[in-house]
């Protein structure tokens, strides 16, 4: 056990092991030494700001249509946006899933068998983008008419959402690279890319609407273009990366289990693997977008200026949300490394740190929305601060930034869970969040109206935190060893 953590923290924190060449190698693996909580801050910061940036990318579309085509055209993007965000979130789960494996391999040591889990990944959400592209393609109108989607907007919307299923293997691609990017240790890749894109879909929706006159199908291929491109430079940057990698490092001829790995294109033993960890990863990373799909024809229900009023909270939400998941998928990965190197009491370290870190940022988004809420909601509605539209936004937001903390902390304890492979009990927990809000939206708003679709959230958070975090307390998701247990390929 001792050899395993000598190997994964010491191999050569600035040189290759074999060659003496620079590899980067140490930068990316500094979660197994050093302070715990300074560690996991500053791999945390570069995936909130490009989590931030990809909200942004997103919402661009909704300021833009919402300020200059009008208040249709912003209910249309936003009866998408609850499909869509589904979908970046099956991605995003889906690759955090995946980088799990990746992780614990990088901690052991097993650079082949790293290297051969980025590949099988790579391959298998590829075709999982392009079916469910094609599914979504075929299907967008008609699932528009199952969530009761106002009539008035019904074309917008479709016209936004053929369009934008044409890109989605760009969007899974591009997740699933930053997610192996975030595995080898390296947040800050990611975040450079995710800036680029971002630039340019803004320009590009700018263009498209005011030039062209595109309206909502403008800022629809403005954001394919710009995942597209954003995905194949992940692709070849990745590719350059995992050169750095030595498969049989220098003076570790002892370790038998490292000496004759092979690296292959696709292994079925790895994606076993990875399907376990990824399966609940996507349902913990989606519960906020299949709860906010689930309520939408709740919400439609209420006409299309409601509509409006809850997309532009909902975005704004969104953003507020990004340092908590951000955060909880720092910790997945942190657990993950130092699982593989053996070092659970590393975890449990991060673990406490990270409630620190949750904290601070529920205090201060507290005072953000606090003193700029309706700036907030005032730039998706240019309303000068009346009717339906801005109200329902800002009552929406009045209510859920006091909570914002409960989804911090459910996110750092899943992220303790799923790093360490421990998913069964952490998968409930996601299932009773998404459980409460549906029935809270569905039983409750015929009686007290619309807001009940917020009130249930901050609800479905505490239960989802305090069952996860009971599974923590026992202490057997430190007994769990993926890198040694998984099937044989």
């Amino acid at each position: 056990m001792a050899e395993a953590k000598e190997a994964a923290s010491g191999v050569d924190q600035t040189e290759d092991g074999r060659t003496g060449k620079k590899s980067g190698t140490g930068k990316k693996r500094s979660m197994l030494e050093g302070s715990p909580g300074l560690g996991l801050f500053l791999f945390a910061l570069p995936m909130i700001l490009g989590n931030l940036f990809q909200q942004f990318y997103n919402m661009a579309d909704s300021m833009i249509v919402g300020r200059f085509v009008g208040e249709d055209a912003l209910a249309a993007v936003g009866a998408s946006y609850s499909l869509t965000n589904v979908f970046v979130m099956i991605a995003i789960g889906g690759g955090i899933g995946a980088s799990v494996i990746t992780s614990q391999y990088l901690g052991a040591g097993r650079y082949g068998r790293m290297k051969t889990s980025v590949y099988t990944a790579l391959i298998t959400f590829l075709g999982v983008g392009i079916l469910l592209g094609i599914f979504g393609f075929v299907m967008n109108r008609q699932i528009l008419s199952w969530l009761n989607t106002p009539e008035n907007i019904l074309g917008a919307a479709g016209s936004y959402l053929g369009i934008y299923f044409l890109g989605l293997p760009f969007l899974f691609m591009y997740n699933i690279l930053s997610s192996m990017f975030n595995a080898l240790g390296d947040s800050r890749t990611p975040l450079a890319l995710l800036i680029f894109s971002s630039v340019l879909n803004v320009t590009l929706d700018l263009w498209f609407v005011l030039s062209f006159g595109m309206a909502v199908a403008g800022v629809a291929i403005a954001t394919v273009m710009a995942q597209g491109l954003a995905a194949v430079l992940s692709f070849l940057l990745l590719m350059r990366r995992l050169k750095g990698f030595e498969t049989d490092p220098e003076g570790d001829s002892g370790r038998d289990f490292r000496e004759k790995e092979k690296i292959s294109i696709y292994d079925t033993g790895i994606l076993a693997s990875m399907v376990r960890i990824a399966v609940p990863s996507i349902l913990q990373q989606s519960i906020v977008s299949i709860g906010m799909l689930l309520v939408q024809s709740v919400v439609n229900g209420f006409g299309s200026s409601v509509l409006a009023g809850y997309s532009a909270g909902t975005r704004i939400e969104s953003i507020c949300i990004v340092p908590m998941i951000s955060t909880g998928n720092a910790v997945s990965t942190f657990t993950a490394q130092n699982m593989g190197a053996q070092r659970p009491e590393r975890v449990r370290a991060g673990y406490r740190a990270a409630w620190g870190i949750a904290a601070g940022f529920g205090a201060l988004i507290l005072a953000i929305l606090s003193l700029s809420g309706r700036s907030a909601i005032g730039a998706f509605l240019d309303t000068g601060g009346a009717g339906t539209a801005f109200e329902t936004g800002y009552a929406y937001l009045s209510f859920l930034k006091f909570f914002f903390v409960c989804i911090g902390l459910k996110a750092i304890t899943d992220g303790v869970l799923r790093g360490a492979g421990d998913v069964a009990v952490f998968t409930c927990a996601n299932l009773v969040n998404l459980g409460i809000r549906v029935a809270g939206a569905f039983l409750l708003a015929p009686v007290i109206g619309v807001a009940a679709v917020w009130y249930a959230v901050p609800v479905g958070w505490t239960v989802n935190f305090l069952i996860s975090f009971i599974r923590y307390l026992t202490g057997k998701w430190s007994e769990r060893d993926l890198v040694k247990t998984e099937p044989a390929g």
